[in-house]
C-alpha cells in the first residue's frame, strides 16, 4: 500500500515536468513502486511454513524483481497519459497483469522444491490481477492532478485498493500452489539463496523502498512548493499582463514583437495577434509622421538598460488620432538586457481634460473670453515686446450701464445670456483689427489694442462699439436698450506698467459714468484725482449708516386744486463729516455699484415710516409718504418681510406708505407680477416713477397692480417752450384719468409749467415751485404746525 500510494504522489510529479525529469521521476516511480511489489510477494513466500527447508535460485529472484520494476512502469507510463480510453486501460491491465503475474510464478519457481498447481486457482489469479491492475491503473489516472484538501485521502484508498488486489493475486496463487519433495536442485544452475539471506534482502529492499518513498516525498513537496510558488508568480503575472488596461508590447534584443496583451487592440484600433513575430517598426507605421523620429530614439535608448517615457500620437484606420503615453522597460535577466516591454497608456482624455482646465484656467468660462489672469500675461508681454521700441498701443476698459439693472430684473440666466451677446458685439466690432477682447468679470471688458494706431483709431473703436451697444438686446421677447461707458489708457505716455494701466483705464471709464454714461474718454492725469476722491468716498459711504451720516429729506406733493399738501415723498441726504450735505447724485451710483444701496434704502424705508407716524401721532395731517425702492431691494427675496417688519415696528398703517419702482426694475413680468400683487394685498400703494422714460410703460400699466403715474421731470423742464413735451404730458395725464389712476408731475419750477398742467387737468404737483426737499424739522414746523393751529 505505501508503494501505491508513493507511485499515486509520484504520478502527478511525473505528469507536470519533460525530459530528463520526467525520465528520473519515472524511474525512481517504477522502482519504488516495484520493490513493494515484490517486497509484499516475498514476504508472503517467505510467510509460509514448510517442513523442510527451502532455498532460492538467486537467477529467478533477480527476474522477479526486475519484472516488478517493468510492471510498475507499465503503470506510471500509463497513468501519465493525456488521455487514457478502454483500449488503452484493457492493453494496460492485461500487460501488468501478466508482469505481476509472471513476477509471482518467476518468484515461486526460485523455490527449490516440487511445485504443482491447481490451473483454475491460477486462471482465477491472474483473473484477479488482471482486474485489480486495471482498477489500479484507473484509479492513478483519476487521481494523478488532485491538488484537493481531500487528494490524501483520495491516494490512501486508492492505495488499498491496489495493495488488497496484488495481494489477493498473490495468495490465490499460492493457495494454488502443491508442494513436494524432488529433484528440482539437479538441474538448476546458478546461485543459491538461503531464507534467512532472502529474508535480509527483502529487508534491504522494503528500507530502500520506505527510503526512496520518503525521499520522494519529500522532494516531491519542495519541487511542488517551489513550482506552486513559480506558478503562482506566473499568474499574477499573467493576469497582469492580459488584463492590464494599458497596452503592453513584449520586444526581444532584434526587435521581433514576442507577445501583446489583449489591450493593444483596443488602443491601436486593429488587432494586435498580426504583428506578433513581426519587427517592432511595423507599429510606427501608425504614429503622425512629425513624431516617428522621436518615437524609435526614445526606443533605442530602453536597451541601454535605461526606462524611458514619453508621449506620441497614433492615427487609427478611421483618422481618429489618440494620445499615447508611452513607457519603456527593458527586460533584464543575469545582467543581460534580453528585450523589453513596451507600455502604451491611452492619454487622449487625459489630455483633453488637462487642456479644458488650462483653457478655463486662462479663459472665462460664460463668453470663452480670455480673463483677468491671460489679461495680466498678454498685457505684460505687450510691454515687453514694445519696452525698446516703445510703439503705442491702448488699453480700453468698458462697463455695460444697465447691466445691472437687467441681471436683477430677469434673473441671472439671462443675464448670462446678456453677457454673450455683448460679448459678440464687441469681438464684432474689434474684427480687422489686432485685438484681445477680455472679460473680467460681471459686466467689465477689457480690450488690449496691440496694433500701433493713433488717438483718432482709437476713439473711432470706441464710437463703434458705443453705437453697437445702442442697438436693442432682445430678451424674453422683449426689447431692452443699454448703453455703455469706455475708457482709453495708452502705453507708454500713460504708464508702463501693467496694472496702473488699468486703473488708468478704469479711471477714464468712471469718469464717462459720471458725466451722463454712454460714451468714452482718454485717460488724463486729473483723473486720479477724481478716482482717489472716489475711493476714498466709498470708505466713508461704508460706514455712513453706522455713524448716522445719513438724513432723510422730504419734499411735499401738493394738491392744485386748493394747494393743500397729498403726500410727501422721501430723499436721501448724506450728512458728511467733511464734505458736508452730498445730494443723492453724488453717492447714489456708488452705493449701487458697491451694493450699499440695499442697506441704505431700507434705512430710508424705516425712517421715513417712523416720521410719518410720529407725524400721525402728532396731529396729522394724515397723509402718505412715498418712498423709492431700488432694484436691488426690489428683487431682493424678503422684500416683503422687510416691508412687513418696518410697519410693524413703526406703527405705520400700511396705506400711508407708497412705494415708488421704475419700469426697469418689471422687466420680468412675471416675477414682478408676483411681488407687486403681494405688496398690493399689504394695502400698500404702487407708484411708477419716471414715467414714459422706458419702452413699455403701456404694456406696464396693463398687467401690474399700479396706483400712481409719476410724470418724470425731463418732459416738465420744456413743457412752456416744446409742443411735443406739452402734447406728451397731455396725454398721460389723460391716460391716467381713463385708467383711474393717480397722476403726479415732478420737477415744477416755474408758473408757467404749472398753469399748463393745471389746464390738463394734473391735481399733484411736486417741485421747487411749491417747496425744495426739507428736513424732518423745516416740514414741521412749516407746514403741519400751522395745520394744527388752524384746526385748534
Amino acid at each position: 500500500m505505501t508503494a501505491s500510494y508513493s507511485a499515486l504522489d509520484l504520478a502527478g510529479r511525473i505528469n507536470t515536468t519533460k525530459g530528463i525529469r520526467r525520465m528520473s521521476w519515472l524511474i525512481l516511480g517504477a522502482t519504488s513502486m516495484g520493490l513493494g511489489i515484490w517486497s509484499m510477494h516475498f514476504v508472503g513466500m517467505l510467510a509460509m511454513s514448510l517442513p523442510i527447508p527451502i532455498s532460492y535460485d538467486m537467477e529467478y529472484v533477480v527476474l522477479s524483481v526486475i519484472l516488478a520494476i517493468f510492471v510498475s512502469s507499465i503503470a506510471l507510463l500509463t497513468v501519465t497519459r493525456r488521455t487514457l480510453g478502454i483500449k488503452e486501460l484493457v492493453a494496460s491491465g492485461v500487460l501488468m497483469a501478466a508482469g505481476i503475474s509472471g513476477m509471482h510464478y518467476v518468484g515461486m519457481a526460485a523455490m527449490l522444491i516440487g511445485i504443482n498447481y491447481d490451473h483454475l486457482l491460477v486462471l482465477l489469479s491472474i483473473g484477479i490481477a488482471a482486474t485489480a491492475s486495471a482498477l489500479a491503473l484507473w484509479l492513478l489516472f483519476y487521481f494523478r492532478k488532485d491538488q484537493s484538501r481531500h487528494a490524501v485521502w483520495y491516494k490512501l484508498g486508492s492505495a488499498l485498493i491496489m495493495g488488497a488486489g496484488i495481494a489477493g493475486m498473490h495468495y490465490t496463487g499460492m493457495y494454488a500452489a502443491h508442494f513436494h519433495l524432488g529433484d528440482n536442485m539437479s538441474y538448476r544452475s546458478g546461485l543459491e539463496i538461503e531464507p534467512n539471506k532472502l529474508g535480509y534482502m527483502i529487508t534491504i529492499a522494503t528500507l530502500f523502498l520506505l527510503g526512496m518513498t520518503v525521499f520522494g516525498v519529500f522532494i516531491t513537496k519542495r519541487l511542488s512548493q517551489k513550482d506552486s510558488v513559480i506558478q503562482e508568480h506566473a499568474g499574477w503575472y499573467r493576469s497582469l499582463y492580459h488584463n492590464n488596461a494599458d497596452g503592453i508590447i513584449s520586444v526581444d534584443t532584434n526587435g521581433l514583437i514576442m507577445s501583446v496583451n489583449p489591450a493593444v487592440t483596443r488602443i491601436i484600433g486593429v488587432p494586435a495577434e498580426g504583428y506578433i513575430h513581426q519587427h517592432v517598426s511595423a507599429f510606427q507605421i501608425n504614429v503622425t509622421e512629425e513624431l516617428r523620429a522621436l518615437t524609435q530614439e526614445r526606443y533605442h535608448q530602453s536597451f541601454n538598460m535605461e526606462t524611458s517615457s514619453y508621449d506620441t500620437t497614433i492615427v487609427h484606420p478611421d483618422g481618429t488620432k489618440v494620445e499615447l503615453n508611452i513607457v519603456n522597460i527593458p527586460v533584464e535577466i543575469e545582467g543581460n538586457v534580453i528585450g523589453n516591454h513596451i507600455i502604451a497608456r491611452d492619454v487622449t482624455e487625459e489630455k483633453l481634460a488637462k487642456g479644458q482646465i488650462e483653457h478655463l484656467a486662462y479663459h472665462d468660462e460664460l463668453t470663452g473670453l480670455p480673463n483677468r489672469r491671460m489679461l495680466n500675461e498678454l498685457l505684460t508681454k505687450a510691454m515687453t515686446d514694445n519696452e525698446f521700441s516703445a510703439i503705442q498701443f491702448a488699453v480700453i476698459a468698458l462697463d455695460i450701464d444697465r447691466f445691472k439693472m437687467i441681471n436683477d430684473s430677469l434673473g441671472h440666466t439671462y443675464g448670462d445670456i446678456f453677457l454673450q451677446a455683448v460679448s459678440d458685439r464687441i469681438q464684432a466690432c474689434v474684427a480687422g483689427v489686432d485685438a484681445v477682447v477680455s472679460r473680467l468679470g460681471g459686466d467689465e471688458f477689457i480690450i488690449i489694442c496691440r496694433s500701433s494706431m493713433d488717438d483718432t483709431v482709437y476713439a473711432a473703436l470706441a464710437e463703434r462699439i458705443v453705437e453697437a451697444m445702442r442697438q436693442p438686446f432682445s430678451l424674453k421677447d422683449n426689447d431692452f436698450y443699454i448703453s455703455t461707458s469706455i475708457g482709453i489708457a495708452l502705453f507708454p505716455q500713460d504708464s508702463q506698467d501693467p496694472v496702473e494701466l488699468l486703473k488708468q483705464a478704469d479711471a477714464a471709464m468712471y469718469q464717462v459714468k459720471k458725466n451722463g454714461k454712454n460714451g468714452y474718454q482718454f485717460y488724463t492725469s486729473d483723473l486720479d484725482v477724481e478716482l482717489l476722491g472716489r475711493i476714498e468716498l466709498e470708505a466713508d459711504l461704508r460706514k455712513a449708516v453706522k455713524r448716522n451720516e445719513l438724513v432723510v429729506f422730504y419734499q411735499p406733493q401738493v394738491s392744485t386744486m386748493d394747494n393743500r399738501m397729498v403726500g410727501v415723498e422721501a430723499l436721501v441726504r448724506w450728512n458728511h463729516p467733511t464734505r458736508g450735505v452730498l445730494m443723492p447724485g453724488t453717492f447714489i451710483p456708488l452705493a449701487e455699484e458697491t451694493g450699499l444701496i440695499y442697506e441704505i434704502g431700507n434705512w430710508v424705508m424705516y425712517e421715513a415710516c417712523r416720521q410719518m407716524r410720529a407725524w400721525h401721532d402728532a396731529g396729522g395731517p394724515l397723509i402718505p409718504v412715498s418712498v423709492n425702492l431700488s432694484t436691488q431691494q426690489f428683487h431682493h427675496t424678503d422684500l416683503l418681510e422687510q416691508v412687513e417688519r418696518v410697519l410693524s415696528e413703526t406703527g405705520l398703517a400700511a396705506q400711508y406708505l407708497e412705494l415708488e419702482i421704475t419700469e426697469s426694475m418689471m422687466m420680468d413680468a412675471t416675477v414682478s407680477t408676483t411681488i407687486l400683487l403681494a405688496l398690493n394685498k399689504l394695502g400698500i400703494r404702487i407708484s411708477l416713477d419716471d414715467f414714459g422714460t422706458g419702452y413699455s410703460s403701456l404694456s406696464y400699466l396693463k398687467i401690474f397692480p399700479i396706483h400712481k403715474l409719476k410724470i418724470d421731470r425731463s418732459f416738465i423742464t420744456d413743457i412752456s417752450s416744446n409742443e411735443n413735451d406739452k402734447a406728451i404730458v397731455a396725454t398721460i395725464i389723460a391716460m391716467a384719468q381713463h385708467l383711474k389712476l393717480d397722476v403726479v408731475a415732478e420737477g415744477i419750477e416755474t408758473k408757467d409749467q404749472l398753469d399748463i398742467l393745471m389746464e390738463n387737468d394734473c391735481r399733484e404737483i411736486q417741485g421747487y415751485y411749491f417747496s425744495k426737499p426739507l428736513s424732518a424739522e423745516e416740514v414741521e414746523r412749516a407746514f403741519f404746525v400751522p395745520l394744527r393751529g388752524s384746526a385748534v
